[in-house]
């Protein structure tokens, strides 16, 4: 998983140049912010998440300065934002709406097109978007979080069951070869 992390990642000389990541500067050189371990990719993992169903203003950024404040891994934090993309914004947001919208106690909207483009409306859709994005963030933080934290302690164990097998299996080949021939 680790190595796999690591072609797929951005390089820090690509971050800097980045135009939303590169205002950062110097405090790019946290190495912290490089590392692969199950905490910073777990917590890198949760922060791209929850910015992802922020509202879409600076999300690169937000996470950014949020991986860099929390030192954990940048990349993985400001690419986790871009699942939330013109594609699937729609979607996301309109989940986000009609849960706002149970929680409370609102009669949610149809999915119209013209209601949504028509910025006479926008003031009241706005509080129930905001309540059920910040449920929706919050529990895709978690899930995030949680997921990648067994994966990679299930990944971890894997790797030791083989190593202990491989061994095992040294040593039984060991085991059997004649007193004679083994040399001490």
């Amino acid at each position: 998983m680790r190595k796999w992390l690591k072609r797929v990642m951005p390089t820090q000389a690509q971050m800097h140049g980045n135009r939303f990541v590169g205002i950062f500067g110097t405090l790019l050189h946290d190495p912290n912010l490089w590392h692969l371990n199950r905490r910073s990719v777990a917590n890198a993992t949760a922060v791209g998440l929850f910015v992802m169903y922020l509202p879409p203003l600076g999300h690169t950024f937000i996470a950014a300065a949020l991986a860099i404040w929390l030192r954990v891994n940048l990349p993985i934090a400001v690419a986790l934002v871009w699942i939330s993309n013109p594609l699937t914004m729609p979607a996301m947001y309109y989940l986000a709406y009609i849960l706002g919208c149970r929680v409370l106690g609102l009669q949610p909207g149809g999915f119209e097109a013209a209601f949504w483009l028509d910025w006479h409306h926008w003031l009241e859709i706005l509080e129930p978007m905001l309540v059920g994005c910040l449920i929706c963030a919050s529990v895709c933080a978690l899930v995030g979080y949680v997921t990648i934290r067994i994966l990679w302690r299930w990944r971890v164990a894997r790797q030791l069951e083989r190593r202990r097998a491989r061994y095992r299996a040294l040593f039984e080949a060991l085991d059997k070869t004649p007193s004679s021939s083994r040399q001490i």
